[in-house]
């Protein structure tokens, strides 16, 4: 390619890369649908402003599932839309997890929100008396205020003081507030007293990892350019011809089928697509399936099998020992046994000398798998010898196998001793 068109294929990588880490842009795809979270979420909230209610809703689901990324696309649309009418609050369970100290941040926000001097030498109840008041005042400005909690059921530990005086505080008729939890447990309500359970709405909206429709959507919605971007237009065309080309690609719905099989959040999924653009050749200008193909290898990466790499021919040995010794039903065994299993692989297939080591050496290798975490003590006595307390492996028979395969320097009797049972 010509400099200019290597110029032309790098502006394309920053679009996508820029389009990547906007999480507004990833999510505006499902704004428009109205069964969509961010539908029935920005309905419930702009409901409370408009019609000066109080109210409150949980974000359930798990990690990396978009609970927070659709929370801030709702938000940002509200600002716009009520710019005087919404004061937002934002606490974090895994900071503000003390009634003490989330009370004087919301304090703290809402005096920067309303220009007024903060005391940090207020007590609890100072500054509960001030949450309650700025709530009447703002209720009575028409000002909704609006309180994220994060980590919602960190929040739900201990005497639940916070919670309580909020949901309390919002009883009044005068106040006008919504309170929005965000957590990864599902039974987060159930953790509330029933104080403070009688006092909350009840509304929970639940996230789920993306079906695979979605998924096809989304795919389309980040990797093909747009027709009115800065970008040549028959690079653009060309560029989204493939893109099409390698969606359709069977090969390319098994890459995303394994991705989805060990991780299928939102979050996993867009780490995926930016290490696949990054691997984009800027030569030619294009992606290719071989770009999704390494990046599912590299985000699959698996840290028992860096592990592997580093370890001595005889700590294999043991290692495949112990996995024989499994197969024969063994599930517990301890150092003592490992090595009548090693003298029997070595009498049974006559091992030559260099492979077979003395006791010493073949403890400290032991020791070693210990220390590396590739084995563990099943017991937690400390009373007993390291020969003979019980361990268990910690990698699997595939993982095992793999770091075989990986290694060209180890002999090919191991692979043999891997796959015999006898």
């Amino acid at each position: 390619m010509s400099p200019m068109d290597r110029g032309t294929a790098e502006e394309a990588l920053v679009l996508l890369r820029r389009r990547l880490c906007d999480a507004n842009f990833i999510f505006s795809l499902f704004s428009d649908s109205p069964d969509s979270n961010y539908s029935k979420l920005k309905f419930i909230v702009s409901s409370s402003v408009t019609e000066a209610c109080n109210n409150s809703i949980l974000l359930l689901g798990p990690r990396g599932c978009g609970k927070i990324a659709v929370l801030d696309l709702v938000l940002e649309d509200l600002l716009k839309e009520y710019p005087e009418m919404i004061s937002v609050i934002k606490l974090n369970g895994l900071l503000h997890c003390d009634d003490n100290c989330a009370l004087k941040e919301i304090a703290r926000q809402l005096c920067i929100e309303h220009e007024l001097m903060f005391s940090k030498m207020a007590s609890f109840d100072d500054n509960s008396q001030f949450m309650i008041a700025m709530l009447r005042e703002c209720g009575l400005a028409h000002k909704t205020v609006i309180f994220i909690l994060d980590e919602f059921d960190l929040f739900a530990q201990g005497k639940q003081r916070l919670l309580y005086s909020l949901l309390d505080a919002m009883q009044s008729v005068t106040s006008q507030a919504v309170v929005i939890g965000v957590s990864c447990r599902l039974d987060a309500d159930q953790l509330l007293e029933k104080r403070v359970r009688s006092r909350f709405s009840h509304r929970k909206l639940l996230f789920h990892p993306p079906p695979k429709d979605d998924l096809q959507r989304l795919l389309k919605h980040i990797l093909l350019l747009p027709t009115d971007s800065s970008l040549p237009h028959d690079y653009i065309t060309e560029f989204n011809s493939k893109i099409s080309n390698i969606l359709a690609d069977k090969r390319f719905m098994e890459v995303i089928d394994k991705l989805s099989d060990s991780d299928s959040t939102f979050s996993n999924f867009i780490r995926f697509l930016f290490s696949a653009v990054s691997l984009m050749d800027l030569k030619s200008g294009f992606m290719t399936l071989d770009n999704f193909k390494s990046a599912l290898s590299s985000i699959q990466r698996q840290p028992k099998l860096d592990c592997l790499k580093d370890c001595s021919i005889l700590e294999f040995y043991l290692m495949v020992c112990m996995r024989r010794l499994e197969t024969k039903g063994q599930e517990l065994y301890n150092f003592n046994s490992v090595m009548n299993e090693y003298k029997s692989v070595h009498d049974s297939y006559q091992l030559q000398t260099h492979d077979y080591h003395s006791r010493s050496v073949c403890l400290r290798a032991f020791e070693h798998l210990v220390d590396r975490q590739l084995i563990e003590f099943a017991d937690r006595g400390h009373n007993q010898t390291i020969e003979f307390r019980a361990v268990k492996l910690l990698i699997s028979s595939f993982e095992l196998h793999q770091g075989l395969k990986s290694n060209r320097l180890l002999p090919v009797i191991l692979q043999k001793l891997m796959e015999s049972k006898n």
